[in-house]
């Protein structure tokens, strides 16, 4: 698991893009339930699932810019100067990701591709969250595994939050700076299903 995960990690500004032009292309959108208005809830079900990752995206970045692989983790930690974590979730930009992806595949509209499109995510995201593990742990250590302890990876925990932003400012400016190529591609996306 951790050497699938090792690969997507490596690979995936190029394996995503490709993923969802394959998945536009196999499942050309069509009107869902062959009603124009069910095929609109779909759709509006589907953007609302993108939207909210894109908001999770632009709310982990606009807060704190999550810098890859161990550096992300201990950053934090360093310059909360108390070992805060980090909350609701240690990976808010992962489950962004899901949910931007999951929300494509509901707007394409396709059962086949939901039921098979789903579990391959969570797949891929959980054997890159497992590869990134095994690297803080050893990097890390106990440390690490007294933060893994308290914060969940996948599954929301509200508790702190609050405390966690107290010392942050969210920043607009690092948003459009490091967020903007998502933001284009998942737009572009979009027209691209629509056409």
């Amino acid at each position: 698991m951790i050497a699938i995960g090792q690969f997507f990690f490596r690979f995936r500004n190029a394996l995503f893009p490709l993923i969802v032009l394959a998945a536009v292309l196999l499942a050309r959108p069509h009107y869902s339930f062959g009603s124009e208005a069910m095929d609109l809830l779909v759709d509006l079900l589907g953007i609302a699932i993108i939207f909210a990752g894109q908001t999770l995206r632009v709310i982990t970045i606009g807060y704190e810019y999550i810098r890859r692989g161990g550096a992300r983790w201990a950053s934090l930690r360093e310059r909360s100067g108390t070992g805060r974590d980090l909350r609701p979730l240690s990976d808010p930009l992962y489950v962004g990701n899901i949910l931007i992806a999951t929300g494509f595949l509901v707007v394409l509209g396709r059962g086949w591709l939901i039921l098979l499109g789903v579990p391959l995510i969570l797949f891929i995201y959980s054997a890159i969250v497992s590869a990134e593990e095994e690297y803080l742990s050893r990097k890390f250590g106990g440390l690490y595994a007294d933060y893994r302890e308290r914060v969940n990876c996948w599954l929301p925990d509200w508790t702190g939050l609050r405390e966690s932003l107290a010392p942050m400012r969210f920043n607009w400016q690092r948003v459009l700076v490091k967020e903007y190529n998502t933001i284009f591609a998942v737009l572009a996306a979009l027209l691209l299903i629509q056409t």
